[in-house]
């Protein structure tokens, strides 16, 4: 945060506490009286004329403790821009001093599990209770609660894997991450839009499903220049690029004609983050065993 700022937002917040106090001194001081009387403020709304009494003591001394308490946390913690506060907290090191803590706590059960190999664990309950919940914290926010994925995101609980379903590759993928990137109009930039038309009926012809048969027919030389390189010349995909099969009826942003042009003219870039500066060895051992048993 820049000084400027910095010093706007201290003044703010000082000027409210100090003008809370000063409100309450100015009232307390235009007090005629410290005990209860009968006068009134001179006032009658419908009927209803109001005392002039006093704050409470009580009421007063908490207005008082209150102020007092903001400065002391203000000094304390941060609130005053870039000041960190005498004591040092931030939000991040007590997160971090509540991982250490949870890794203190639950590292040995989860060591119990670690050096197992993931077909193994995948049939052990206990640790497949652990790895839904390792999922359900780090894993369904894009893959749904169930694995099934949505738009854009994988389906977990299918045989058909962009980057390989055994164990290896999904130890892999959790660990390191995967960067999928479909280059607009693939390797062939200069794609004009009877091209992008024709390679897309030939694609949906590996289906049956082409608009136009002639159309497709002329797209196979488009495919063979543009897409070949990734898909493979049956359109078969290749697991170690992450290009998915063209053949099947499993389709990552949808398999219509307008779905698939929409992907050639604009490309797709998709990231699975790495889950390994997130989670222990001994963790990510025990997700992939609860991710690979969804499908086996």
């Amino acid at each position: 945060m820049s000084t400027f700022w910095s010093i706007w937002i201290s003044v703010i917040v000082l000027g409210t506490v100090f003008g809370c106090w000063w409100l309450l001194y100015a009232t307390r001081k235009g007090q005629t009286t410290d005990t209860e009387t009968d006068r009134t403020v001179g006032h009658s709304f419908d009927g209803i004329e109001e005392y002039d009494n006093p704050l409470p003591k009580w009421w007063f001394y908490l207005f008082l403790a209150t102020c007092i308490f903001a400065l002391g946390y203000l000094a304390l913690y941060p609130g005053l821009g870039n000041f960190k506060g005498l004591l040092g907290w931030t939000s991040t090191n007590q997160w971090e001093a509540e991982v250490q803590e949870a890794e203190a706590t639950y590292g040995e059960l989860y060591a119990k599990f670690g050096d197992t190999p993931v077909e193994q664990l995948a049939e052990n309950d206990d640790a497949m209770k652990m790895g839904q919940r390792l999922f359900a914290n780090n894993c369904s926010v894009c893959h749904g609660s169930a694995g099934r994925g949505s738009l854009g995101f994988p389906n977990l609980t299918d045989d058909d894997w962009l980057y390989g379903g055994d164990p290896d590759s999904i130890l892999t993928t959790l660990h390191q991450g995967r960067n999928g990137n479909m280059p607009a109009k693939g390797t062939m930039p200069n794609m004009t839009n009877e091209q992008v038309d024709q390679v897309v009926n030939f694609v949906l012809s590996y289906s049956g499903r082409e608009k136009n048969a002639e159309a497709a027919e002329k797209g196979k030389e488009v495919y063979a220049q543009a897409c070949v390189a990734c898909h493979g010349p049956e359109g078969k995909g290749n697991q170690a690029l992450g290009a998915p099969d063209l053949t099947d009826n499993t389709w990552l942003y949808g398999s219509t004609y307008d779905w698939i042009r929409e992907t050639v003219v604009n490309g797709r870039q998709n990231q699975m983050p790495a889950q390994g500066d997130r989670l222990s060895d001994d963790q990510i051992q025990i997700l992939a065993a609860y991710v690979y048993s969804l499908s086996n």
